[in-house]
């Protein structure tokens, strides 16, 4: 009765308050189909969009618009001319994410100008809105003002663009998007540095903000700033590159050296990428958000993407190809990666990657290594139901790219995982579509490393089966001070958002918080063995590394069969529970298995997880929990049986830095 009566007033709220708006002409209002969520776009001096939750502004009256090179404006003193409505209640067929189906409801308005559209839309879980430019002509977009202002100051978690060597905020659009959280109030910004997305703000009651962007495919990515130390933050967008030259130290990523006074040019009008506010009242609900995935562009519906494969990979460079107890030296020769395609056959695992060191220099992608017989590993996995993808830098892969897919396509080979692009200009972006279509072309998975956050190309194209744009798990080869253990309980409120994360965990070798050290050639992870294991559930990740050695996996058959098995994809997902930064439960279901996946941080902790989700009793489950000895010895688990007759709620313990897993049948 209580959610039914605040739903009523909402719904009277969003009915009442746009007859005074409309008698005044100058301000639009739009609701979600819950009423709890309204957006108010008003037009003056400039447009200006606010919105609120439950009667509470959480997003004070912000400035939107976008400025040609000719000088026209998209937004300033423009009036609409009309305004189209209409209400969408609908569902989404999804054949790789963390669900099949997705509702798609939400509520649009349509404000159209002389020469511009600006699209406002309201879900249950968010807002976004985008522009769409109408012209016929080519024309250049001088800069973008969105802006995000916030009424009261409010904490935040930020993710700062990492130093650079580059000085400056341009210079800092040049980076590999891999950070982890500020947490601070919005005023407090450091106004030297940038912030990449996804960007958490939290709100009174229990409201968390996330800002992000959707449909990303041809204008320079955002970040966020805040160099006046205000409660509001503004987008920032890279230049358009006219000169670039190799940089990066060893050379492998392309750096600016001239820029034009421009962000984005186009030859003729088009819709510009959305800008995402995901909303929830409980922390849990951001961890189950499918905003960009509903806003990113349909796959073209004469395209066939059966093909693509989700799937297991055995991952060489984690572990630094250090396979023992065999008879030859190992390392990046033909011995080594048949050790791997075995591993990955006797195991079910999919794919198997060749990391960098396959191909004769950074520069070629044609002339294979000559420890290397490429052919014969292809036939080697074929065999054995295996298949291989290859490690490729952005600038060889984008300067021979038909030719590349071409040729190892061709040959038998899955797929490409393509590094080291490190920006997020126009060309950038550019060349992530364009590489996505001409994969999915030869039949090609890809997966992006050294980028930018998801923005909805995995759902126009399928076969960008991952993207990176964390800060992953390989970080704990050198990096002896992060906190990764409280990182990786803000990640499914926050990066997740965005969409899937190549993470690359399953490491076999565990540490405490007082024995965790980097260690590059026999690297760990901070927290429990079963925080591992709970990742390939609480983590999305459509193609998900096996980081360990293919040894050290044969050492542990338990974990090992419990990684071979738990699915990349799934039918359904529900956040069963969690608060930012402390900890998170989520269950997924594939077919008639539900998975069940807990991490916390440092402090120890223990859950009582409501079986309401299961729709039905259960009989039985198989857990996976922390060891009597897991605060001392991080690798301690138990792999037990439980009896779930008559039994409402599922109990465990977390360790600190710990982790749960329940697979009920």
């Amino acid at each position: 009765m209580k959610s039914f009566g605040k739903k009523i007033f909402a719904l009277a709220l969003c009915a009442v308050l746009p007859l005074a708006a409309f008698a005044a002409g100058s301000v639009q209002k739009l609701c979600s189909p819950d009423g709890r969520i309204a957006v108010e776009v008003s037009e003056g001096s400039a447009i200006r969009y606010s919105v609120s939750v439950d009667g509470d502004v959480v997003i004070s009256p912000s400035e939107i618009s976008m400025t040609l090179s000719d000088g026209r404006v998209y937004g300033g003193a423009a009036r609409h001319r009309s305004v189209a409505r209409k209400s969408v209640d609908s569902k989404i067929e999804a054949s790789v994410y963390r669900k099949s189906v997705i509702e798609d409801r939400y509520n649009q308005m349509v404000l159209l100008f002389n020469g511009f559209k600006l699209t406002f839309r309201a879900y249950d879980d968010g807002v976004a809105y985008r522009f769409e430019s109408l012209s016929k002509k080519p024309f250049e977009v001088k800069w973008e003002k969105a802006e995000f202002a916030f009424p009261v100051d409010w904490k935040a978690y930020i993710p700062y663009v990492n130093q650079n060597v580059r000085k400056g905020l341009e210079g800092q659009t040049h980076n590999s998007f891999e950070n982890v959280y500020a947490y601070g109030n919005v005023s407090g910004w450091d106004e030297t540095r940038l912030a990449f997305l996804p960007l958490m703000v939290e709100a009174p009651k229990g409201v968390k903000l996330c800002i992000t962007e959707a449909d990303l495919l041809n204008y320079p990515g955002m970040f966020l700033y805040n160099g006046d130390h205000t409660t509001a933050l503004s987008g920032y967008f890279p230049k358009y590159p006219l000169e670039r030259s190799t940089g990066g130290g060893d050379g492998r990523s392309l750096y600016v050296d001239r820029a034009a006074d421009y962000i984005a040019s186009f030859q003729s009008g088009c819709a510009f990428p959305w800008r995402v506010v995901g909303i929830s009242r409980h922390d849990r609900e951001m961890a189950d958000n499918d905003m960009v995935y509903r806003l990113a562009s349909a796959p073209d519906p004469a395209a066939d993407f059966s093909w693509v494969k989700p799937g297991k990979v055995a991952w060489d460079w984690w572990n630094s190809w250090n396979v023992y107890g065999v008879d030859f030296e190992s390392g990046v020769n033909n011995e080594t990666y048949k050790y791997y395609i075995d591993f990955a056959s006797a195991n079910g695992i999919e794919y198997i990657i060749m990391d960098e060191g396959w191909s004769k220099g950074f520069e070629d992608l044609f002339h294979v290594v000559p420890s290397i017989d490429l052919e014969e590993l292809v036939a080697y996995g074929r065999e054995r139901n295996v298949g291989i993808i290859l490690w490729a830098g952005y600038r060889p892969f984008d300067k021979d790219m038909e030719e590349v897919c071409r040729h190892y396509s061709e040959m038998g080979i899955k797929g490409f995982k393509v590094d080291f692009m490190d920006a997020c200009d126009q060309l950038v972006v550019d060349f992530h579509r364009r590489a996505a279509a001409t994969t999915a072309k030869y039949g090609l998975l890809v997966d992006f490393h050294g980028t930018y956050k998801p923005t909805g190309l995995y759902r126009t194209y399928p076969n960008n089966i991952n993207y990176e744009g964390i800060y992953g798990l390989e970080n704990m080869k050198w990096d002896p001070r992060t906190d990764q253990v409280t990182y990786e309980t803000i990640l499914p409120y926050v990066r997740f958002f965005a969409g899937p994360a190549d993470y690359t965990q399953g490491a076999m070798r565990n540490a405490t918080r007082e024995n965790y050290r980097a260690v590059g050639s026999e690297a760990m992870s901070q927290g429990t063995r079963c925080r591992q294991l709970a990742e390939y559930v609480v983590f999305s990740s459509p193609l998900n590394m096996l980081c360990d050695s293919p040894s050290n996996y044969m050492r542990e058959p338990e974990c090992t069969e419990f990684i071979s098995k738990v699915p990349e994809i799934w039918d359904q997902t529900v956040a069963l529970d969690g608060k930012v930064g402390e900890y998170v439960v989520i269950a997924r279901r594939k077919g008639d298995t539900w998975y069940v996946g807990a991490m916390n941080a440092w402090e120890p902790m223990d859950l009582e997880i409501s079986l309401d989700f299961l729709g039905r009793d259960a009989s039985a489950a198989t857990l996976y929990v922390d060891g009597v000895n897991a605060s001392k010895a991080a690798r301690d688990y138990k792999k037990k049986e439980v009896n779930l007759s008559g039994e409402k709620t599922l109990k465990a313990h977390l360790a600190p830095g710990g982790g749960f897993v329940a697979v009920i049948e």
